[in-house]
């Protein structure tokens, strides 16, 4: 009985594996950039959290959006329709652009919306010209997201990992240099992390678009393109599966900067001691998404070839497996709580105060990270539920879903938590949100499957 699943988690992690090991370097960078930053001073490190979810929240919106190519393309797979699928490519890249110049826009107009939100006003001194430099970098980011999704839709998950961990390498190596004034570079401070990343986005764009360019199971979808394949129906059923996407994508990473935004209420230490927890947590998410990926992936080949049984037994396969790695995580998290604030703590500070403030930040993230163990289950559960309707191109219900469980719950409990037990409330709304949201969207999903049985 278990072996009709457990056959499949080799075919899973194929597909998943690329797509966790390019968000996970994603993850790593921003890692990487707060310890580089941590190491001159908490107020830094705290800035830097305030501007990278400002625009992680912008971005979020747009890479949700980016999520209607890959069923599409993986449902023209399984029809075998492969005009269709050059189609989806153009009018995706198209949409992509026009939302990509929208969301630059938006990242120089929101760092207003700082002070009305009672940040610390010497965190927004630093944090807004780094929200200015990185937001032009969300341009790149969509095209890239396009050519992205295509290919996982395609099932080539490998080539999007590798134009990520290029432009991932070039980023570490550009902002430890132009952090700290290393390699010929100027001393830049946090803005030369905001520096790296604007190159190295750019940089990801040319990868993808040189491996797909010559892959021989793309290559014929890349050339030629323009005009003539703008197609109203097309576009029309990426703005429905896309708009719903995108704006899931704001209530659940919206919320999590929310969270930045409430812990900046409770001061610098509260807010850096929050961003390490969010730190590990968007760590272990990215494994997450992989799993949700290859669900929409599988299932969306289903459809299109109409095997709904199959499609159960697959969709029960990628479940399973999610579980038995968010049991790990969970012990991993509770068991290195005390060693894990360390990656971004300095034991060289030498101000008092500096060391005043490092020990408040330990003592914080320690009993954080116990939540977010615990946190592991809903967080995978529910970003895999949401890959599998997607693979179905269930996007309304979920939509909705979101919204109650992400903001008219989640967030409602960590805001009144949040005045009585200050970081450690924030993150018990967090749990409660995705708790509720995972077990809808699996409710959901198992009505959908069963009907279409």
């Amino acid at each position: 009985m278990l072996q009709q699943y457990t056959k499949e988690f080799r075919q899973n992690l194929k597909i998943a594996t690329p797509v966790m090991l390019g968000y996970l370097g994603h993850v790593l960078v921003g890692l990487m950039d707060n310890i580089f930053v941590g190491k001159l001073d908490p107020l830094n490190l705290a800035a830097v959290s305030l501007a990278n979810s400002t625009i992680f929240f912008i971005m979020s919106f747009g890479i949700g959006f980016s999520y209607a190519i890959t069923p599409l393309v993986s449902e023209s797979v399984g029809a075998d329709k492969h005009y269709r699928i050059k189609k989806v490519l153009y009018n995706g890249i198209l949409l992509h652009l026009i939302l990509g110049i929208i969301m630059v826009v938006l990242s120089f107009g929101i760092p207003k919306i700082l002070t009305l939100v009672h940040q610390p006003s010497e965190v927004i001194a630093l944090a807004v010209p780094y929200i200015r430099i990185v937001g032009i970098s969300l341009l790149f980011v969509m095209i890239f997201q396009a050519l992205k999704q295509f290919s996982d839709g395609m099932s080539l998950t490998t080539y999007p990992m590798i134009a990520g961990l290029i432009a991932n390498i070039i980023n570490i190596v550009l902002s430890y240099a132009m952090v700290f004034g290393k390699l010929g570079f100027p001393t830049m401070g946090i803005y030369g992390a905001a520096y790296g990343t604007l190159i190295a986005r750019f940089v990801s764009i040319l990868s993808l678009w040189f491996f797909l360019r010559y892959v021989s199971q793309t290559k014929e979808y890349l050339k030629n393109l323009g005009w003539y394949l703008t197609t109203k129906s097309i576009i029309k059923k990426i703005l429905y599966l896309g708009i719903p996407s995108g704006f899931q994508g704001v209530f659940e990473m919206g919320i999590f900067s929310a969270s930045v935004w409430l812990a900046g209420t409770l001061g610098a230490v509260s807010q850096a001691s929050n961003q390490i927890a969010l730190q590990m947590a968007s760590l272990t998410f990215m494994v997450f998404i992989g799993f949700g990926v290859a669900a929409t992936i599988r299932i969306g080949n289903q459809k299109g070839r109409q095997d709904f049984m199959e499609m159960k037994r697959i969709a029960t396969s990628i479940f399973l497996q999610t579980f038995l790695f968010e049991l790990f995580f969970t012990f991993v998290l509770i068991v290195l709580r005390h060693q894990l604030p360390y990656l971004y703590l300095s034991d060289d500070y030498v101000e008092p105060q500096k060391i005043i403030e490092a020990k408040a930040i330990y003592n914080q993230a320690v009993n954080l990270l116990i939540i977010v163990g615990i946190f592991q289950i809903s967080d995978g559960f529910q970003v895999v539920f949401q890959g599998a309707l997607r693979g179905l191109q269930d996007v309304i219900y979920p939509f909705f879903i979101t919204l109650i469980a992400y903001w008219f719950i989640g967030f409602s409990v960590s805001y009144y938590l949040s005045k009585i037990f200050g970081t450690t409330g924030i993150w018990f709304g967090l749990l409660t949100g995705l708790t509720t949201a995972a077990m809808l969207l699996f409710f959901r999903f198992r009505y959908v499957s069963k009907k279409l049985i």
